[in-house]
């Protein structure tokens, strides 16, 4: 089951194919455009000989295969393949590999076939298939990659290599490829997912031209657009709740599930209580009447192999290694809730994603109960109608990823009340502190006094073509000058320490108290609630004034190893592993103005840093990375015994001890395992419904989703890290099956229904009433019926349209966004929905219908004409 997911289906479309062929193609020319190489395709589709221009130029070789329906086409200098129809990269030895996949299904379980290879070491290795790895090619460094600049797009360079080279970020999008699915534009993780394939491939070019990130950034953010020079930090924000809004998913209801499917199992556990071992009455919970045979469920145990041999990422199996390389793996080894972010200040203190827990989206809430009481006034209407759905929650990579929280408390001087906030953060922002707030910081007596970390930073100076040049002259004679002489260092530590300092709640800044009832001083101060696997920490050097902008260049020590977070974290906190260890920084060299950015990356297979200056990599020494001037900081947790675990799984699948039952577990979180410090309990429900089966849409690519352990190994698994639930069997979720039938007919007879009645009020000459009903509410409508949004849009909501007189008459608010509707149409919307006001316009006292009033009733015919 495992490497069949990434075998292309399009193969046999190739004709014959000689390398002689392809070197004669790669010099010649573009045959639509007439550009020559490097970097020319070549379309491989039977008796087709076309070449074609890449992403560098005019990209003809993808508008010849869109034109074409050709799928498969060959990088002439690389020789590398891609498919359009698959949009990944593929294999030539797949063709003669696939036989011998197809074969495992003969397996069965008891009986499965051995690994084709030892279980590799490096998590961060795309493998050809087909091809034969010695050891020395897996400590091989890799992803060492540049980028060209497209016309100052240093920032985004800079940015994805820092990305590029965060572990858990990486694997997903290597290993767990067919989890990068969505059908929102422009398909941004697509992008990245082809850029970050072919940045760490093994037979890597020199650099690469991330052209079609690029262009998809600039749909997303227009501020991108032109060749403008940009902060690498805003574009780290955008392009991150862009991959996370195109890949999050809702968040199942954990204890329904796992009811669920303790209902399912317990009139299975009667039938074949004889028969089974203790670990199987512990484990064995779905197991019910599906669509798939025994016969099917033996092929995937006989395919099981393929999926252990890839996703365990053991390190030490069937091979003995010195102590040299055990403490280079050691060293160098892999290790809820987000809210859709918006631009904010740079000087904010808590950047992206800082919405607190319970208050969540509106976006995605379930239909909340309506009540049809014809009793109520007109402001307990306008009440009802704001009422919004129940709220959902998501997640995706990017949140488990980069997501941590924040307890912040604000206690008032007067009573003592303290009142709480959770809030989630992507990354930190944090202020560099002068002399004098360090003085405050390191002083004993400033333990016990609030002060404001927002006055830090008042070593700005005016910044000019000059400050250019003297900036590196000033970093040479830092970097070779006693620090005494400069006085007191600022560190990281300090950083954070000013960014956690209480903050005084005075004067223009009051808080206002809930239990004195008005405003008073208070003070304000936060720790950390949950720890993110990576870290982001955004150093605030830049200010912008009204008339000119400022650089702060003071420079910030900052630890390669071992960022202890312990004196920062609120009690509550539940984290176990609290230092952390860098793995990138972003570097910006110039004025507030202008200048150029570059990053320094450890590479995770070789331990060594490198430079990164757009299509130029150059490895340099730890030092090197200690003086530079950091701007974005990323840092992982660092575990030993994280990776202890991982060793322990490995001589536990090597063993391959023959088990009456294999299990089934999440493809995400084994990656989770491989590559997190605290991987969290095993979450099956990504792949399962509330019910415990799989949901209908998620059935055909089940294979991508998951992955067959053995016995032992998934009781390991379980006992550690807790979870679940158990899956020994999968089908296809019934109840779901009905409920998806039953919602489309709703759907069908709801857009019938209204089409039906709103051409009839067209029909009409002179309408005696003409209701209104928000646009807002009304578009929500038309996305759920038209299968954009699954969840029914709740009561309507005229609020935002209507406004009260003082007899107490709901009338229409002057300019609101509405359409015009008939009064079978609002009937109808409203005995399905309920909600309101109501708000009629009688035709004996309204204005003509001329062009100026006609824009609400044009707006919902435009519409109903869509629907």
């Amino acid at each position: 089951m495992g490497d069949s997911r990434d075998l292309c289906p399009h193969l046999d479309s190739i004709g014959e194919v000689t390398k002689e062929d392809l070197l004669l193609k790669s010099k010649g020319t573009c045959q639509s455009c007439g550009v020559t190489g490097p970097n020319l395709w070549a379309c491989l589709q039977v008796a087709c000989p076309y070449v074609g221009c890449g992403e560098s130029f005019a990209d003809h070789s993808t508008i010849h295969a869109q034109a074409k329906k050709h799928n498969l086409t060959v990088n002439l200098t690389t020789f590398r393949l891609w498919c359009y129809a698959c949009e990944k990269e593929v294999f030539l030895e797949q063709r003669l590999a696939a036989p011998l996949l197809g074969s495992s299904s003969k397996f069965s379980e008891q009986d499965s076939p051995p690994p084709s290879h030892p279980l590799k070491a490096v998590p961060i290795a795309v493998a050809d298939e087909g091809e034969s790895e010695s050891e020395d090619d897996d400590l091989k460094p890799r992803g060492l990659t540049g980028m060209k600049n497209l016309g100052n797009s240093c920032y985004m360079n800079a940015a994805l290599q820092a990305l590029s080279n965060c572990p858990p970020l990486t694997q997903f999008f290597l290993e767990c490829g067919g989890l990068v699915r969505t059908d929102k534009k422009p398909a941004l993780c697509k992008s990245y997912q082809k850029l970050v394939s072919e940045v760490w491939h093994k037979k890597r070019p020199s650099y690469v031209v991330p052209t079609s990130l690029s262009h998809g950034i600039k749909l997303v953010n227009p501020m991108f657009r032109g060749y403008a020079q940009q902060d690498t930090q805003e574009f780290l924000r955008c392009l991150m709740d862009q991959l996370h809004e195109e890949l999050k998913e809702p968040v199942v209801a954990t204890v329904a599930l796992t009811e669920a499917r303790d209902s399912d199992s317990s009139d299975t556990d009667e039938k074949r209580e004889g028969d089974r071992s203790p670990s199987e009455d512990e484990f064995l919970s779905c197991d019910s009447s599906s669509d798939r045979g025994e016969g099917d469920g033996q092929g995937r145990g006989g395919g099981s192999s393929q999926a252990e041999t890839e996703l365990l990422i053991p390190d030490e199996a069937g091979r003995a290694i010195s102590e040299k390389e055990r403490m280079k793996d050691r060293k160098f080894s892999w290790g809820q809730q987000r809210t859709n972010s918006e631009q904010v200040d740079e000087d904010a203190d808590v950047d992206t994603a800082m919405a607190a827990l319970d208050d969540q989206p509106a976006e995605a809430q379930p239909p909340s109960p309506r009540s049809s009481s014809p009793c109520r006034t007109p402001a307990q209407v306008l009440s009802a109608g704001s009422r919004r759905r129940k709220e959902q929650r998501y997640r995706s990579v990017i949140s488990d990823i980069f997501d941590g929280s924040i307890l912040s408390l604000v206690q008032c001087l007067t009573c003592d009340r303290v009142s709480t906030t959770v809030e989630t953060f992507q990354d930190l922002s944090l202020p560099i502190p002068g002399k004098e707030d360090l003085a405050k910081l390191h002083s004993a007596i400033y333990q016990n006094v609030p002060a404001k970390p927002g006055a830090c930073g008042d070593s700005y100076a005016a910044q000019g073509w000059l400050a250019f040049i003297v900036e590196y002259i000033r970093r040479f004679v830092v970097s070779c000058t006693p620090s005494w002489f400069w006085g007191p260092v600022v560190t990281l530590e300090d950083c954070l320490a000013a960014f956690f300092a209480a903050d005084e709640l005075k004067g223009d800044n009051m808080y206002s108290c809930e239990r004195c009832k008005k405003l008073r001083n208070g003070v304000k101060y936060c720790k950390v609630l949950r720890l993110p696997e990576i870290l982001c920490i955004h150093l605030k050097r830049f200010r912008h004034e009204v008339m000119y902008s400022f650089k702060i260049n003071s420079h910030v020590s900052f630890p390669l190893e071992g960022l202890d977070l312990r004196p920062f974290l609120a009690k509550e906190c539940t984290s176990q592993i609290t230092t952390y260890d860098l793995l990138s920084v972003i570097c910006h060299h110039g004025t507030a103005g202008s200048g150029h950015y570059i990053a320094y990356c450890q590479n995770v297979i070789n331990g060594q840093w490198y430079e990164f200056d757009d299509q130029y990599v150059t490895e340099v020494h730890e030092t090197v990375v200690q003086n530079a001037e950091g701007y974005v900081l990323f840092y992982r947790k660092s575990s030993e015994e994280a990776m202890r675990e991982r060793q322990q799984v490995v001589s536990l699948a090597a063993m391959r001890e023959p088990s009456l039952l294999r299990f089934y577990v999440s493809r995400e979180w084994l990656n989770k395992f491989n590559t997190f410090a605290e991987p969290g309990p095993i979450t099956n429900q990504t792949f399962l419904c509330s019910h415990g089966g799989i949901p209908p849409h998620k059935y055909h690519y089940i294979d991508d989703l998951v992955v067959i352990l053995p016995q032992n190994v998934w009781e390991h698994l379980y006992n550690r890290f807790g979870g679940g639930p158990a899956v020994n069997h999968l089908y296809v979720c019934s109840i779901c099956q009905v409920e998806i039938e039953a919602l489309a007919k709703r759907r069908r007879i709801e857009i019938d229904t209204f089409i039906k009645l709103n051409k009839a009020f067209q029909a009409e000459e002179s309408p005696g009433v003409i209701y209104c009903i928000s646009m807002q509410w009304f578009r929500e409508w038309e996305a759920f019926v038209k299968g954009k949004d699954n969840e029914p849009p709740g009561p309507i909501d005229n609020s935002r349209i209507a406004q009260v007189k003082g007899s107490g008459h709901v009338q229409l608010k002057q300019g609101a966004d509405y359409g015009q509707i008939s009064e079978e149409t609002w009937t109808y919307l409203n005995s399905l929905y309920g909600g309101g006001p109501e708000i009629a316009i009688r035709q004996s006292v309204a204005q003509p219908l001329g062009p100026e009033n006609l824009h609400g009733e044009q707006k919902i015919e435009a519409e109903t004409r869509a629907v």
